[in-house]
């Protein structure tokens, strides 16, 4: 648990979600979520593995199928509905979380969605109270591209999973935000700032309470006063 203990440090975060979401497609106002999973810690250690498939009542595109393995028989069969994951959710996001994703953007926007669709009044307010750490950004000023999470796994030479499956995402995230915090103690910095391609733009809902920055992509580690853009 060397992770969390320096995470913990200064005992600012007592309880850290590692999350990752499967959606049937891009578009946060328009897709869905089709399976959630969180690893939960609680004063450094894994009290709970969560993963919920969601039966969005709507066929999934082929391309979806093919990229997750998740197909609508598997939704109709194993999936719940989704207003149950909307209460876990709301039950799970405690003020002062740590939530950490890789891309956290998307996942944010499509929980962000889901929240907002079962409970509209509460749902800013939620998300709002949390803090947010993209292990993106940070792969970002650590290696050259590519950055996709399996780009990271390898670079540390982390055990791969089966990619593009939530629960196993989120495992592998779990290991790469260690081998991150192992190389530079420096998450800190990046918690609430997300960094994103200035060719495109902040995709998703822009969020007040996170800090956007252009991120330009880096050939190497960048050094401890260059991580993201100053201004």
């Amino acid at each position: 648990m060397e992770l969390i203990k320096i995470i913990l440090d200064g005992g600012i975060f007592i309880k850290i979600i590692f999350f990752d979401t499967e959606t049937s497609g891009l578009d946060c106002q328009n897709c869905r979520i089709i399976e959630l999973a969180m690893l939960i810690v609680e004063e450094g250690k894994i009290i709970e593995e969560y993963d919920e498939f969601i039966d969005i009542e709507e066929p999934l595109d082929s391309k979806i199928i093919k990229l997750t393995g998740i197909d609508d028989e598997l939704l109709s069969d194993e999936g719940v509905y989704e207003y149950v994951v909307a209460e876990d959710l709301k039950e799970k996001l405690t003020p002062e979380t740590l939530m950490i994703a890789h891309n956290c953007q998307f996942d944010l926007s499509f929980v962000y969605n889901l929240l907002k669709r079962h409970f509209p009044d509460e749902a800013y307010n939620i998300v709002s109270k949390m803090n947010w750490l993209d292990t993106l950004t940070v792969l970002k000023d650590r290696k050259d591209y590519p950055h996709k999470l399996i780009d990271g796994v390898k670079h540390y030479s982390i055990e791969e999973v089966n990619f593009h499956r939530a629960i196993d995402d989120t495992k592998a995230l779990y290991d790469l935000t260690k081998a991150l915090m192992n190389e530079r103690g420096d998450l800190k910095e990046y918690i609430n700032i997300f960094g994103y391609n200035p060719k495109w733009g902040v995709s998703g809902v822009e969020f007040p309470f996170i800090k956007y920055k252009k991120q330009f992509y880096n050939k190497f580690m960048v050094s401890p006063n260059n991580i993201l853009p100053r201004k």
